[in-house]
């Protein structure tokens, strides 16, 4: 049975990206988010084995919609994916409870082991 995974992020090309290198794996995008908030709101319907998370979206931004989401539900399994890759994003995901961190680009080997090791 394959991993749901829900997508958050403000960009379709990052879906149909993900889409197409989960194909062939262990994992399937469940559900797309466009925004943080929506995220928050559709978490416990959709209740994926894993969410990714984009930094930077209108209103709500990825780092506080993981808070939030991880705060009411701890049981979460958050990876950020982003092309800010600084040490004080990196540690303030890491702080609040983010499995992972991929940089975009991402591609099939990377996602998979990060996934994975969220997982785990």
């Amino acid at each position: 049975m394959k991993k749901r995974v829900m997508v958050v992020d403000d960009s379709r090309l990052v879906r149909v990206q993900l889409e197409d290198v989960l194909e062939g794996t262990d994992y399937e995008v469940a559900a797309y988010c466009r925004s943080g908030e929506e995220a928050i709101e559709r978490y416990a319907a959709v209740r994926p084995d894993l969410v990714t998370m984009d930094i930077i979206m209108r209103g709500m931004d990825g780092l506080d919609a993981a808070e939030i989401i991880l705060k009411n539900h701890p049981d979460a399994r958050i990876v950020m994916i982003s092309s800010l890759a600084y040490g004080d994003t990196f540690d303030r995901a890491k702080s609040i409870g983010a499995r992972g961190f991929v940089e975009k680009p991402f591609h099939q080997e990377q996602l998979v082991r990060v996934f994975g090791e969220a997982l785990a």
